[in-house]
């Protein structure tokens, strides 16, 4: 199946899959394989995953927007998206860790909001436990 990965700005991504796994609002995480039924729903932040027709994984941090599946196409639409290979995991660690605090002070849907978006982006990168430093 052919998935895309598309921002206002650009194209981010566009390949051959054989699956796709990302986290759609309000249900937690979907699977798509070749020949799904047809889909649309509202992403949550997260790391969504496409694993290609040569066995690797794109990584992508995808910070809300919709899927849409049909004909066999996968297109992931979002505002904002990142490829792993992309994001500073030392400045995404450190947006964490200002969320965090601001969280733990105010408990605002923004300090929740910037704390979704820092994890969304650590685990593209290779979650929590991964090396620091920039990919």
């Amino acid at each position: 199946m052919t998935v895309s990965v598309v921002s206002p700005e650009k194209v981010l991504f566009t390949g051959e899959a054989t699956q796709v796994i990302t986290r759609i609002l309000d249900s937690g995480e979907i699977a798509f394989l070749p020949g799904h039924a047809p889909f649309l729903g509202a992403l949550t932040e997260n790391h969504t995953r496409v694993y290609l027709a040569d066995g690797t994984i794109t990584d992508v941090a995808v910070h809300g927007g919709f899927v849409e599946v049909s004909n066999n196409k996968v297109n992931i639409l979002s505002d904002v998206a990142e490829l792993a290979d992309q994001i500073d995991r030392g400045r995404a660690l450190k947006a964490k860790e200002r969320a965090e605090e601001l969280l733990a002070r105010e408990g605002s849907a923004e300090a929740e909001c910037a704390l979704a978006r820092a994890h969304a982006r650590l685990n593209a990168t290779g979650g929590l436990g991964a090396a620091t430093g920039s990919h």
